[in-house]
């Protein structure tokens, strides 16, 4: 999964471009894009678009974006939704491993409630929209087998510590930012699942994006979420390895393979070790995973 696109659960109509425009998971979301006087709406259309969904012949990844548990309306979204059978559910304000127990419970009772199979919809936490957030980031880690990836956002967070902005005006991230985004990654690798990054609101700054994107990818995020179908392609083509990368990986991996008990080995003049072997041998298995897809 690389591309995860945003698609407000008011708005019907974006549905079936959604379905159709490249994007690997659909979120639907319940939540901030929505507002309260269209709750109820949003969340009937939400659960007759699983429904339909479902019956395609091929279908992205279905998300729904709930509300967050202090809101008092997690219940009422899953109650709503969970008969859909979704993918998975993206809790909004999470604040560490305490808050995936707690979702996972809810869950739960409406998977046997439906007859779904224990397990069936994940979770992908939000991980550091709150300040409190940022201090358990570290503590995902065995909370659930549910937990299938992490991602971070800056506007909440923004909004919480009292701040103008979250990027300063070359579009770079602030510092408080910036550490909220290093401690997805570290907890998402804590925790052994993906990490997924952010939106990038500006939809029509497609250099500027692809230059996040490529930052993102580098610092080891595995995926990205969009506001805007335009933003796909970018995603899909930034975080696909790119024949080169491949190459390279299997160069690595095949030395290693033909020097077993080598710690270290000298390829073509530069010094690999088993870091090197671990990013060679992760580059190969999301070149595999897209092949199958």
């Amino acid at each position: 999964m690389r591309s995860l696109l945003f698609v407000p659960a008011d708005s019907p109509k974006k549905f079936a471009k959604g379905m159709t425009g490249g994007a690997d998971a659909l979120i639907i979301d319940l939540e901030d894009s929505v507002a309260p006087e269209n709750k109820a709406r949003a969340r009937e259309s939400a659960a007759a678009f699983l429904k339909e969904a479902h019956a395609a012949s091929s279908r992205p990844y279905l998300i729904v974006r709930v509300n967050s548990l202090p809101s008092g309306l997690t219940d009422i979204d899953l109650d709503a939704v969970a008969p859909g059978r979704p993918d998975a559910i993206m809790l909004p304000k999470a604040e560490g491993g305490a808050s995936i127990v707690h979702a996972d419970a809810k869950l739960a009772v409406r998977e046997a409630a439906t007859g779904l199979p224990d397990g069936h919809i994940k979770i992908i936490p939000i991980a550091t929209e709150t300040a409190a957030s940022l201090f358990v980031a570290g503590s995902y880690a065995g909370s659930s087998v549910r937990l299938s990836a992490l991602t971070w956002g800056a506007e909440d967070l923004s909004a919480e510590l009292g701040a103008e902005t979250n990027r300063d005006e070359n579009g770079q991230l602030l510092d408080p930012y910036r550490l909220a985004r290093t401690l997805c990654i570290a907890g998402a690798a804590a925790a052994r699942v993906p990490a997924i990054d952010t939106v990038y609101v500006d939809f029509r700054d497609d250099d500027g994006f692809r230059r996040d994107c490529e930052a993102a990818r580098r610092d080891g995020f595995l995926a990205r979420m969009a506001i805007h179908p335009a933003q796909i392609p970018i995603i899909n083509e930034v975080f696909t390895p790119t024949a080169a990368a491949i190459a390279q990986a299997k160069i690595i991996v095949d030395a290693f393979a033909a020097n077993p008990g080598a710690g270290t080995l000298a390829i073509a003049g530069v010094m690999a070790d088993q870091p090197h072997l671990l990013r060679a041998k992760r580059v190969l298995e999301r070149a595999a995973t897209k092949s199958r897809n």
